[in-house]
């Protein structure tokens, strides 16, 4: 409050808005945190994966308590983000955002920040966005690069005219991503940074301040630069024809396999939801079987593991392979 920028009432109109983070990972975790801290007065924070070692150096929100215990990276992240700011209400929802949720999970919100690690997923968020009209604020890291942008519907390009103005979009140069070069935790601190600082600028109405450009950044190269965005394409599906492909589930393809960026793990996303006890009392006659409230774990004779989710998600450990991982889901969870 004693930032004139921001003040009392800038303060009080934090205190008013709903956020949703969606990825609680990297970047995700960076976000949240400054907005538990900055006293944001609702936090929906949605994410499909659970805490694993590899995640604790660079997601920020967790230890090595939460690996051992399996927890849902959401549900890691309200325990921590409580115990930051107990009088904020945080809405943690362990979830694959799709066609089918998107519009249920994100309605009602003042604004969206990205949190993810794919593009198909930010595809999605910027549909539902520019639909719904939130504003979506955009970030990428990989390596020692970084990038951010925040689209505005109705006064800004959308991430579609971004990516067809012939910018890869992905945060690095040559289609690299954290599978092929890795990323060093500082970039992920500094683009998540950025992020928030433009979500505090809306929050309080600071359009004058508000940055309209797309931020890129190597902080191992000591290199910035920060360019216009494109402006609305006259052909974009999303901010122009309003017909957002993404929302529609038979284009988006949201059901098919997908890998996981950096993880040897393949997710597919079942038909319907999962009976974990079920389940459990299934894999228990062949696999070696652990659970929680939230998920289920079987190590398979054939050297992968399964991880159950209750909503019908699976991922298939041990293995980039879609055919393969389409084989081990057909084989111990059926079609």
């Amino acid at each position: 409050m004693l930032f004139p920028p921001i003040g009392v009432t800038g303060q009080q109109k934090i205190a008013a808005a709903t956020v949703v983070v969606v990825g609680m990972g990297a970047l995700g975790t960076v976000i949240a945190n400054h907005m538990a801290r900055a006293g944001v007065g609702k936090l929906r924070i949605i994410d499909r994966d659970y805490v694993e070692r590899s995640n604790l150096q660079r997601q920020m929100l967790y230890d090595e308590g939460d690996v051992q215990q399996v927890r849902p990276k959401v549900v890691a992240a309200e325990r921590k983000l409580a115990r930051i700011n107990s009088d904020i209400e945080i809405e943690p929802i362990v979830s694959h955002v799709t066609a089918d949720n998107a519009e249920a999970l994100i309605r009602g919100a003042d604004l969206v920040l990205d949190g993810t690690d794919n593009f198909q997923t930010r595809l999605l968020l910027n549909d539902v966005c520019f639909k719904l009209g939130i504003p979506f604020i955009y970030g990428g890291a990989v390596s020692s690069h970084g990038m951010t942008a925040v689209f505005i519907p109705g006064q800004t390009s959308c991430l579609r005219c971004l990516l067809g103005s012939g910018d890869s979009g992905s945060g690095s140069s040559g289609g690299d991503t954290c599978d092929t070069v890795g990323v060093i935790s500082p970039i992920i601190d500094i683009i998540a940074s950025l992020q928030a600082v433009e979500a505090l600028k809306f929050m309080v109405g600071a359009a004058d301040a508000q940055r309209r450009g797309l931020l890129t950044l190597d902080i191992w190269q000591h290199q910035m630069m920060d360019m216009k965005l494109p402006p609305q394409q006259a052909n974009c599906p999303t901010c122009r024809l309003k017909e957002y492909p993404s929302l529609h589930p038979q284009e988006a393809g949201h059901r098919s396999p997908v890998t996981l960026c950096g993880r040897e793990t393949v997710q597919i996303s079942g038909k319907q939801p999962l009976h974990l006890e079920q389940m459990a009392e299934r894999l228990e006659r062949s696999c070696s079987v652990t659970r929680n409230p939230y998920l289920l774990k079987a190590e398979l004779p054939e050297g992968e593991r399964l991880v159950l989710f209750a909503d019908g998600r699976v991922l298939v450990q041990g293995t980039e392979d879609l055919a393969r991982a389409q084989t081990l889901y057909d084989r111990y969870i059926g079609s």
